[in-house]
């Protein structure tokens, strides 16, 4: 009874539950288990594989952002989900580059995608605004916002390190510092 496919590609539900359980094993069944009919699609549209594996990472990141959002209902196969996420990706890419898109050769059911991957696009443009908005931001502002945010130090922590008299005065600094954020952010 054993079925070889299961080992590899792992059901609709199990990729969504490893997902929300943030298993690595799921992503990587789930780069395994469908990565070749990206590859073939893109191979077959004017791609090759550096494209492919491109367009794949990012199918797996709006994947991977809808159903961590909770705002992901898998109303067709996860692979046909894939594909129409990988497919709209890489037309998009093909439209930018003005390469031919008429007559894209497709061998799968599509579904539309667009909102997810606007949604993904609008996400990675407002990263990139605060990547390069903490850039412009200087010290000691930079260091506390990343301190507090994605190091996670506690106000107690941050007042220590860069020698506030208590905890208020680094509390006072680090609600300056997001003012000045917002506005570069919103500048830029």
């Amino acid at each position: 009874m054993s079925n070889k496919l299961s080992s590899s590609v792992p059901t609709d539900r199990e990729v969504v539950l490893g997902i929300l359980n943030n298993s690595d094993d799921a992503l990587n069944k789930l780069y395994v288990g469908y990565f070749p009919m990206i590859l073939q699609f893109i191979l077959n549209n004017n791609g090759d594989e550096d494209d492919a594996k491109d367009v794949y990472q990012e199918g797996i990141i709006v994947l991977y952002n809808k159903v961590k959002s909770g705002d992901f209902e898998l109303s067709s196969k996860l692979k046909t989900y894939i594909y129409s996420v990988c497919r709209r990706i890489w037309l998009k890419k093909l439209a930018q580059q003005r390469k031919k898109t008429n007559n894209v050769s497709d061998f799968e059911d599509i579904i539309a995608t667009d909102v997810d991957i606007d949604d993904h696009e609008q996400k990675e443009e407002q990263f990139d605004k605060m990547q390069s908005a903490l850039l412009h931001l200087g010290e000691p502002c930079k260091t506390i916002i990343q301190d507090f945010y994605l190091n996670n130090l506690s106000m107690h922590d941050i007042s220590e390190k860069f020698g506030y008299t208590n905890t208020d005065n680094a509390k006072t600094q680090k609600y300056k510092c997001l003012q000045r954020l917002k506005k570069l952010f919103f500048q830029s």
